[in-house]
């Protein structure tokens, strides 16, 4: 009989691997476009590229599961696992790439396997391998391009939300902190030499190609400019004698922007910036703060940046006449922060998604789809401060 090492090996790896070998049966064979579609084009040949898949395992109990599964490129959703109708969703029109109804009728019977087996097999040996209900495994995997560089592979397995091991330099290695158990594992799996050219061509090879196949049928996504709308509110009063401004920023593609509050061209101390969200049409919003005393309030002025504006900033000035107070937002998203997975093989390891809550949920699409922004945050009008740019 096999040893608990060996079989929690086995299914760590059938955990980690399968959501790749799945993304293998998308590219096998070389892409003769890989070579073009990762250079010139590629955001301009500044920013890095990735493609990664999230997953959530969730397991309530031995007769109930939750399996949530997304696909990115960057900042882009652009597939999501229907768990109810056992399908896959392709949110943009360009998310089946050049392949075949008869392809993605495959891939997606292999899919319905996968993510009906997998939970079934993880609850019939939860007993044996100390899974302590409720439970959630989690998964991120994918590769990395930088402009001019080979590209960056990553894989990251996590247990209650906590990092259990990676695969770094196609050797499996404990997370800090994670204990024997992951220890054991790892050292089982670096003993099987097939394992490692397994993950070496999935991650080094087809992984890339993959990335440049969807980076090809996505390129007016990823290079799509759009100019932001900016206006100011005020905040509820900090206190005495004191404002918050409030700086909206919204509309706007991609996703990098600059936003300060400034007197002359003085950053003011105490800027906040909140997080990027995501609005419906896939745009970004955004919000600065600042917490001054009302006397300070007149010649401040917020400025934005941004690289559809042309170098040509929106600068709004502060008049002395009231500010209008926005009321607070109704159903705003929690914070993103999961989307800086866009450079994931490059983040420290307190930033795995799974450290980041809520917002990593929305980021992999495990909710619905969130409301348009005029819906949630009071957009530009009569009422507001316009902007001069």
């Amino acid at each position: 009989m096999a040893s608990f090492t060996q079989q929690a090996s086995m299914l760590l790896l059938l955990l980690l691997l399968l959501p790749l070998l799945f993304k293998g049966i998308l590219c096998p064979w070389p892409s003769p476009e890989a070579g073009q579609v990762l250079g010139p084009h590629h955001l301009a040949g500044e920013e890095p590229l990735s493609l990664h898949v999230l997953q959530i395992f969730s397991f309530a109990n031995h007769s109930w599961e939750k399996t949530q599964s997304s696909t990115w490129l960057g900042e882009v959703q652009t597939h999501r696992w229907d768990s109810v109708l056992g399908t896959i969703s392709y949110l943009l029109p360009w998310s089946r790439g050049n392949f075949s109804k008869e392809e993605l009728k495959y891939i997606n019977s292999l899919l319905q396997l996968y993510f009906d087996g997998f939970p079934r097999e993880v609850q019939a040996y939860s007993r044996q391998f100390q899974l302590e209900y409720p439970f959630v495994i989690q998964t991120l995997s994918g590769c990395t391009l930088h402009p001019g560089k080979a590209s960056e592979a990553f894989l990251y397995g996590a247990y209650q939300g906590s990092d259990f091991l990676s695969l770094e330099g196609y050797s499996w290695k404990p997370s800090p902190g994670a204990g024997s158990r992951a220890q054991n594992v790892c050292i089982e799996l670096n003993n099987y030499q097939y394992i490692k050219e397994v993950a070496r061509n999935l991650l080094g090879n087809i992984c890339p190609r993959l990335l440049a196949s969807f980076a090809a049928a996505g390129k007016s996504e990823l290079e799509r400019q759009v100019k932001p709308e900016a206006w100011v509110s005020k905040g509820a009063s900090p206190g005495p004698g004191r404002l918050l401004l409030v700086c909206h920023v919204s509309g706007f593609h991609p996703k990098p922007v600059w936003v300060r509050w400034m007197r002359g061209e003085q950053v003011q101390p105490g800027t906040q910036q909140g997080d990027i969200l995501p609005n419906a049409d896939r745009t970004w919003y955004l919000r600065v703060t600042l917490d001054v005393a009302a006397r300070e309030a007149t010649g401040l002025t917020c400025r934005v940046k941004h690289s559809s504006l042309g170098g040509h900033d929106i600068i709004i000035h502060l008049s002395s006449f009231s500010l209008p107070q926005a009321p607070p937002p109704r159903s705003l998203l929690p914070p993103l922060d999961a989307h800086r997975l866009r450079s994931v093989a490059a983040t420290k390891f307190s930033e795995r998604p799974w450290r980041l809550g809520g917002g990593f949920m929305a980021t992999a699409g495990l909710r619905p789809n969130p409301p348009p922004l005029s819906a949630i945050v009071p957009g530009p009008g009569p009422d507001r401060v316009p902007w001069t740019g």
